[in-house]
């Protein structure tokens, strides 16, 4: 432990210790519940801020518990824990805000965001965690306080919903878990360093090591939704928009993710994966992945399903990037996507929300015209798919162009003609909604008109998708600015000699 750690843990409990108060609150007590989320959102940032601002400064943060002999919990803050805290915690504000809106009428809100506090403080668990058994831990935990989330509206679907994600989360843990272990009996302590494991374990264990790379990446694989691991996640869709929110953007799936770019870069490292020669069997299960969750995607009139095969099939351009290890601009486009993507499908999931809470919209058929109705909440929704189509300037364009280099740079013609497919398919299932939309002919009331006042929706809920559509815009033409994630990003791979 370092004299610094114990911002960690304060980063940790800023989260914490507001979701155990809100488990407590009667329901009537609408204003303290939601100054406690607000406040214990502004803290988690200002918090990390100051955690990013010393990692650039070269100082060290780190905090130790051992458990028992060989187990050691640690929490370390590197720049790609930074990335993946910041964009958490930023969105979570965003989150919380949105939530707040959508469940005001709702039942059961402390308990909604009690554990919608819990989920956040695992999320960033995950981030700062230094070692595979920190990891491991953060990772089940996030698996126990996102299920109630998932099965909040308490219906057969939900639970069924619900059901179905833990029987694929806990397989996948289960099998992390072997892989965990296994790999500390060959390495010993799996701490994430820039180089990975000893090199000369290859020499005596290749063949284990190759295998417990697979079961790794498959543990995580999971609750990143690479196929065949992404049934739990369309029918997740019948939670709350906040919640969907939360299992696209913040929590879940970019936590599957960035597990891949853990055990890529700091558990086996860039050289031992060389020598390994396994990354080209991630390259094409990312890629499968890219085209059937586009495929799938263009199947479905369910606005929300459409977007839940959407994000299986752009989480997966992060792990197309990490896949190539070796060519640096493909790994900037990777890690990038993982800030860009969250951005791009939050904004879409708020905007899909809005229409569910303000017009009872669900299906894509049910759109015409609805842009003349709520033309600011359309036009977040139509930042948010252009940008994952790749138009520019959007930050969606920055991801495709660094993962398109890096692809160039390796001669790798398979992740060329993922990117273009993709693109093209992105375009088939979201120009039909956004013609629809802007100049479609409305043919039947809407299902559920509700009434706002002077705005379109609730302000509560329309300010979210506007804030995050204009970070997609000025991250997108602002790409190389000092603050852009980026730049975070270059500073990222540095550390790594790519």
């Amino acid at each position: 432990m370092n004299a610094h750690g114990w911002l960690l843990v304060c980063i940790l409990l800023s989260s914490f210790l507001p979701g155990i108060v809100i488990f407590a609150l009667p329901e009537e007590k609408t204003g303290l519940r939601t100054t406690l989320n607000l406040c214990g959102s502004v803290m988690k940032i200002v918090l990390i801020m100051v955690m990013n601002i010393g990692i650039f400064s070269g100082r060290i943060y780190e905090i130790s518990l051992p458990v028992i002999p060989g187990v050691v919990l640690l929490l370390n803050a590197d720049p790609l824990s930074a990335l993946f805290s910041t964009l958490s915690s930023v969105l979570w504000l965003l989150t919380t805000i949105y939530a707040v809106g959508y469940l005001e009428d709702s039942p059961n809100r402390s308990h909604f965001f009690g554990y919608f506090s819990l989920c956040v403080t695992v999320t960033i668990g995950i981030a700062l965690a230094g070692n595979l058994v920190t990891f491991l831990l953060f990772y089940e935990m996030l698996t126990l306080t996102t299920y109630p989330l998932i099965i909040h509206r308490g219906t057969e679907k939900a639970l069924r919903a619900g059901r179905n994600y833990l029987i694929y989360t806990f397989c996948g843990g289960g099998l992390f878990l072997f892989a965990v272990v296994w790999l500390q009996t060959i390495t010993g302590p799996a701490s994430f360093t820039t180089t990975g494991f000893s090199s000369v374990l290859l020499e005596s264990h290749r063949t284990q090591l190759a295998a417990i790379f697979l079961m790794l990446i498959a543990g995580v694989g999971v609750k990143a939704a690479i196929v065949p691991f992404h049934g739990w996640l369309p029918q997740a869709m019948v939670a709350p928009a906040p919640v969907s929110a939360l299992l696209h953007a913040v929590a879940v799936v970019k936590a599957g993710a960035f597990g891949i770019i853990r055990i890529v870069l700091d558990v086996y490292g860039v050289e031992n994966l060389s020598r390994l020669r396994l990354l080209p069997y991630l390259n094409i299960a990312a890629a499968i992945t890219v085209l059937w969750g586009s495929i799938m995607a263009l199947q479905q009139d369910d606005l929300k399903r459409r977007l839940a095969f959407s994000t299986v099939s752009q989480v997966s351009y992060i792990a197309l990037g990490i896949s190539l290890v070796d060519q640096p601009f493909a790994v900037i486009g990777g890690l990038v996507h993982l800030v860009h993507q969250g951005l791009m499908k939050i904004t879409l999931f708020f905007c899909a929300g809005n229409l569910a809470e303000t017009l009872g919209i669900h299906r894509i058929s049910e759109m015409k015209g609805v842009a003349r109705r709520m033309p600011l909440t359309m036009a977040a929704f139509s930042i948010g798919a252009l940008g994952m189509i790749g138009i520019p300037p959007t930050v969606g364009f920055v991801s495709k162009w660094y993962l398109g280099l890096g692809g160039l740079a390796a001669g790798n013609w398979l992740l060329i003609a993922v990117l273009a497919v993709s693109s093209l398919l992105n375009a088939f299932y979201f120009l039909p909604i956004l013609t629809q939309a802007w100049f479609g002919t409305q043919t039947a009331p809407w299902p559920e008109e509700r009434s706002f006042g002077r705005f379109e929706t609730r302000l509560s809920l329309l300010l979210p998708p506007l804030i995050t559509a204009v970070i997609v815009i000025v991250l997108g033409t602002l790409a190389n600015a000092q603050f852009s994630p980026l730049t975070w990003v270059n500073f990222i791979i540095r550390g790594y000699g790519l």
